[in-house]
């Protein structure tokens, strides 16, 4: 990982960081979205400084994922502020706070360790909306005497929010999942689908030296399409799409797919057995990719997800299995 900060301060255990995102931290950040060094994308929690801040300066609360810290320094270009980085795992505010480690006891901890009411003269801490589940802001006060002000959803408003003396609008207190947003998720749900494709792959290798009628290119696209309506069509599409769960948005998307490439490629006419093991495991599979996609949604509750999990996944092992013994008679019998 790129080092985002300059030299520490050794008298006051402030660290320096830059407005600016270097090469290093953008080729960071590609890689996390793409699902490479994820768990391990974090910076040392402490007390950071934009710009030249002194003890009436804000002080702003987030998380050590670097992705977090990143896209909340990038848009305090022209400010003086503090950075109250709290030890939340390598896990962004909305994830922790559920967790409980963007919680109550590590703010108290992290404002004891970095003695922040010696630093600032004021008593007030700015905390991103999306950690106020992990934070009972009375027993701040109460126990540190710092008071806890829930800023904008999204950093891009924060120099807004100060600069209105820290009154949020309504469009502010909005969390908005815009297709853009989707989009921006779509590789961590793609390239884990790949990982898992490359051992479906090596099994259609093996079955081919056996099968009276080999695997070939068509198989390979129809297969890939569902994953691809699964992991990436289903989340851009998915306010439009006219059903409440995500393992049913899926299972509909992936349904059409492989309707459509069934009757492009003639399997519907000429290969029944292997239409219908398609029809049963691809829909299934696009369903089981989108159902994925929940942990990342702002639709979601943990309780909403617990219960679409109970009526799917049982649905889908068992059309899986009938699709991939007929896909077997018909291929390899």
């Amino acid at each position: 990982m790129s080092e985002c900060c300059s030299k520490q301060d050794d008298q006051t255990d402030i660290r320096k960081t830059s407005t600016e995102l270097t090469f290093g931290d953008r080729m960071g950040a590609l890689k996390v979205r793409c699902g490479i060094g994820r768990n391990n994308y974090k910076i040392k929690p402490g007390l950071y400084a934009v710009g030249d801040p002194d003890d009436s300066s804000p002080v702003l609360v987030s998380a050590n994922y670097k992705l977090t810290f990143d896209s909340l320094r990038k848009e305090l270009k022209g400010m003086d502020c503090y950075l109250l980085i709290l030890d939340t795992k390598g896990v962004n505010v909305w994830c922790a706070a559920g967790k409980g480690t963007f919680g109550t006891e590590e703010l108290l901890n992290r404002i004891k360790k970095t003695k922040l009411a010696d630093v600032v003269s004021h008593k007030k801490l700015i905390l991103p909306q999306l950690g106020a589940p992990g934070i009972c802001a009375h027993n701040v006060k109460r126990r540190s005497g710092f008071e806890v002000i829930y800023g904008p959803v999204r950093a891009a408003d924060i120099k807004a929010f100060i600069a209105a003396d820290m009154e949020a609008t309504d469009e502010m207190r909005k969390v908005r999942f815009t297709m853009r947003d989707r989009t921006v998720l779509t590789p961590m749900e793609f390239i884990p689908a790949m990982k898992l494709s490359l051992l479906v792959f090596g099994l259609l290798f093996l079955a081919n030296l056996i099968a009276s009628r080999p695997f070939g290119i068509e198989d390979l696209a129809i297969y890939m399409g569902a994953v691809v309506f699964g992991t990436i069509i289903t989340p851009i599409l998915l306010p439009f799409i006219p059903v409440r769960a995500f393992s049913l948005k899926g299972w509909i998307l992936g349904l059409l797919w492989t309707i459509y490439a069934l009757w492009a490629f003639g399997w519907l006419q000429d290969d029944m057995i292997t239409a219908a093991g398609y029809l049963f495991f691809l829909p299934s599979l696009s369903a089981y990719f989108a159902m994925n996609f929940t942990g990342a949604s702002t639709y979601t509750s943990f309780s909403g997800v617990m219960k679409e999990m109970k009526a799917a996944v049982p649905f889908i092992i068992v059309t899986v299995i009938i699709g991939i013994v007929l896909l077997i008679f018909g291929k390899v019998i």
